[in-house]
């Protein structure tokens, strides 16, 4: 294992982009990689030249005036809707801490509810180009080449991020995400500008993470950590709060005795025609049943031939509806690798884990398979067996299932993440964060 925080330009971009240059990364179906990094060499290069003019030219000639003020705050980073959602329960308790994002960052519904973290000087660190990408021309080999988009992108976070440090001196910063390219530049950031760092975790984790580098690490339970354990040495305080996210919800849970009402999730992994054909078998034959499809915020595909088909097929936008409030209206979830099985079985939902396709990546990601907080189905048969099962009987104490990953689940702070999380971030920010 490397040495952390890394020295180098080229060991600083590698840490930037550690995910990407994963087997796993690599190995991803096509129609997953395209929207992310194409596979025609020319349409890498055309993704540059506009990313070039769009954001590199385009954001020096952007004017943007934030709301609130960024000295001395306490900043909650956030990458995506999902980490807004997660942070913002520190926005409503501290008033020194703002949510704020990189200056042209999606945020989904959020987008003018952030403040923005300017990157107008961004291209003014591209001299180093050539340097790092031969750098990780010699580590990487030909996933350099393949990634160069991905490369090419990540210059100047680090440098830009580091001179906004120096200007706004945040007290501390909170994160959400710990591998994207621009919070990895963040956090390495503030390693060395001396600016205390936190992590709230906002999804279940990989043991293809990054190491944990925060000073405070709020993890959902033992789940995580072990995970994080695998990645490399863990760094910092860690504690064990719960899902605070679902504080609000988890008060509220199923109690319906048998499964009516099902979900359908599925993210960019899955193969449309295995979408199709789980989505024709479930409600060939479950007529009874009523059936919700929910596509991935980040997937472009539109489904036309299902809405057209299966008119009795509602759906739902995740990014109108978060995922809470899309449970709360089923009994049961069938989907493949996300972390929405955890939610539905902390929402006493049956969650069943099915693969819509024959890829070969990420089978049982998160190990909830293996671990039992769902039950797996091999083909559409098994599916539809553990259906009709708990169409029959749905248990109670499903949720209890879900305890290895959410400390608080049956403890006294049960439904009160939040205020444990936040008793635990404001002890570390008197005792250890720059006033």
């Amino acid at each position: 294992m490397p040495a952390w925080p890394p020295t180098t330009r080229v060991g600083r971009l590698r840490d930037v982009l550690q995910l990407r240059f994963t087997p796993l990364f690599s190995a991803l179906p096509p129609a997953t990689l395209e929207p992310i990094s194409p596979n025609n060499p020319g349409k890498r290069l055309a993704k540059v030249l506009g990313y070039a003019a769009v954001r590199l030219v385009g954001n020096m000639f952007k004017p943007f005036r934030n709301p609130e003020q960024l000295r001395g705050a306490v900043w909650l980073y956030v990458v995506s809707q999902n980490n807004y959602d997660s942070l913002r329960f520190i926005k409503e308790h501290r008033p020194d801490a703002v949510l704020l994002a990189g200056q042209a960052k999606q945020i989904g519904r959020y987008n003018g509810q952030v403040n923005r973290l300017s990157l107008r000087r961004k291209l003014l660190y591209y001299w180093q180009l050539p340097l790092v990408f031969f750098g990780l021309l010699q580590s990487e080999g030909r996933r350099a080449w393949r990634f160069f988009d991905l490369i090419f992108n990540a210059v100047g976070y680090y440098e830009v991020y580091c001179r906004a440090l120096r200007h706004y001196r945040p007290r501390a910063v909170v994160f959400a995400n710990d591998h994207n390219d621009d919070a990895r530049a963040l956090l390495l950031a503030c390693v060395a500008e001396g600016v205390p760092t936190a992590y709230v975790q906002h999804a279940s984790v990989s043991t293809n993470f990054p190491p944990l580098g925060f000073d405070l690490s709020l993890l959902e339970g033992q789940d995580a950590l072990d995970k994080y354990r695998h990645c490399g040495p863990v760094r910092g305080q860690t504690r064990l709060v719960g899902m605070p996210k679902a504080d609000n919800f988890v008060r509220q849970r199923n109690e319906q005795p048998r499964v009516q009402r099902v979900a359908l999730a599925t993210n960019t992994l899955d193969d449309t025609a295995g979408i199709e054909a789980a989505v024709t078998y479930l409600l060939t034959e479950f007529p009874d049943l009523s059936f919700t499809y929910r596509a991935h915020p980040s997937d472009l595909r539109r489904f036309e031939a299902l809405r057209t088909r299966f008119p009795q097929l509602a759906f739902s936008d995740a990014r109108q509806e978060s995922v809470f409030e899309f449970l709360q209206r089923h009994d049961a979830l069938v989907a493949a690798d996300t972390s929405t099985h955890l939610e539905a079985t902390l929402l006493n939902l049956v969650s069943l884990y099915y693969r819509f396709g024959q890829h070969g990546v990420a089978d049982d990601y998160y190990g909830y398979a293996a671990h039992g907080l769902v039950d797996r189905a091999f083909t559409l048969d098994e599916l539809g067996q553990l259906l009709r099962r708990y169409v029959a009987h749905k248990p109670a104490d499903h949720y209890q299932r879900a305890a290895y990953y959410c400390a608080t689940l049956g403890t006294p702070d049960e439904g009160r993440s939040q205020q444990l999380a936040l008793r635990e971030l404001d002890a570390w920010l008197a005792t250890t964060a720059k006033a």
